[in-house]
C-alpha cells in the first residue's frame, strides 16, 4: 500500500488520460494519490478528478509561481471556497466521534503555497514581497480552518520557517524536500513530515540520499511530483503516479528495510498528517 502525496493529476501533458494513469497505478499498488492545486484557475480540475476516483484526495492553493497571475480577490474566493467544504463536516461519526465527511468531500488540504526563490524574477522585489503575502495569507487559511500544508520551498528553507513559526498550522509536508538536517529537525518539530521522491534515485543526489537515509523513517512521506520529478530509470521523460512503488524501493535500499516496511510507515505518516484522508 503505497500513497503518493503529491501528484499533478491534471496536468496537461497527461493528455486526458489522468484516469487511466491513476487505474495503472492502483494496479501497481498505489492506494492513494493526492492533488494539489496550483491556481483559482484548476481548482475544479483537482477536484472532479478526486470526484471520480475513490483514491483520489485533493487539496486546494496557490502556487508561488502562479502568484504572479493572481491577485488577493483569489486569496477571498480560496476561503470561500474552504470555508464551504468545511461546513459539509457537520456529523459526527459515531465510533470515533470525529467529524463525519460528507460523500465526495475528499479535500485533506491547502497547497500547492510556499515561496519558490530559485526564479530569478521570483526572488526579486515586488514580486517576492507579493510571494509573501500570498503565503502568509494562506497559512492563515490553514490556520482559521485547522488544515495541514502542502509546501513549495525552492531556495527559501529559512524563510518558509520564518513564516510557519510566526502563523502555526497543524503540521503538513515540505514537498521534495532539499534542505539541510537542522532544517529538516525544524520542519518535523513544526509538526510536518518530509516528501521524498524522484530526485532521490540519482546517485549523484548525495544530500537528498544522505537525508532519506538518515532522518527518522516516521517524518518520510512518499512522492512523485508528476508529471515532473521523473525518478533515474526513466529521465526528462513524463513522470507518472505509477512510478511510486519504484522509488518506494529506492528508499528500502537507502534504508537497508523492505519495501513493505517502507509502505507501512510512509502510509501510516501520510494519513496522521493529512487526517482527513484517514476519516474518509
Amino acid at each position: 500500500m503505497w500513497i503518493d502525496t503529491h501528484c499533478h493529476l491534471d496536468a496537461s501533458e497527461f493528455a486526458g488520460a489522468s484516469l487511466a494513469l491513476a487505474e495503472r497505478a492502483a494496479k501497481s499498488g498505489v492506494s492513494a494519490i493526492v492533488i494539489p492545486a496550483v491556481h483559482k484557475n484548476n481548482f475544479a480540475a483537482v477536484e472532479a478528478l478526486s470526484q471520480q476516483r475513490e483514491d483520489c484526495f485533493y487539496a486546494l492553493g496557490i502556487h508561488p509561481m502562479y502568484v504572479p497571475t493572481s491577485d488577493e480577490k483569489d486569496l477571498l474566493w480560496l476561503r470561500e471556497k474552504v470555508a464551504t467544504l468545511m461546513s459539509q463536516d457537520q456529523t459526527q461519526d459515531e465510533g470515533t466521534g470525529q467529524p463525519k465527511h460528507a460523500p465526495g468531500n475528499r479535500f485533506v488540504a491547502i497547497g500547492e503555497i510556499g515561496l519558490d526563490f530559485f526564479v530569478p524574477a521570483l526572488k526579486e522585489m515586488p514580486l517576492r514581497e507579493k510571494q509573501e503575502f500570498f503565503f502568509s495569507e494562506q497559512l492563515k487559511i490553514a490556520r482559521e480552518f485547522e488544515l495541514p500544508v502542502l509546501l513549495h520551498v525552492r531556495r527559501s528553507q529559512d524563510t518558509v520557517l520564518k513564516y510557519l513559526r510566526r502563523i502555526r498550522v497543524p503540521g503538513g509536508i515540505a514537498h521534495a524536500f532539499n534542505g539541510s538536517h537542522q532544517q529538516a529537525q525544524t520542519y518535523i518539530d513544526l509538526g510536518f513530515k518530509l516528501g521524498f521522491g524522484g530526485a532521490m534515485t540519482y546517485t549523484r543526489a548525495l544530500q537528498i540520499r544522505r537525508l532519506a537515509t538518515e532522518l527518522p523513517l516516521t517524518s518520510l512521506v512518499l512522492e512523485t511530483d508528476a508529471p515532473d520529478m521523473s525518478p533515474s530509470w526513466i529521465p526528462h521523460t513524463i513522470n507518472t503516479p505509477a512510478e511510486l512503488p519504484a522509488i518506494a524501493a529506492v528508499l528500502a535500499g537507502l534504508r537497508a528495510v523492505t519495501p513493505a516496511d517502507i509502505g507501512v510507515v510512509t502510509t501510516a505518516n501520510a494519513q496522521a498528517v493529512l487526517p482527513r484522508m484517514r476519516r474518509v
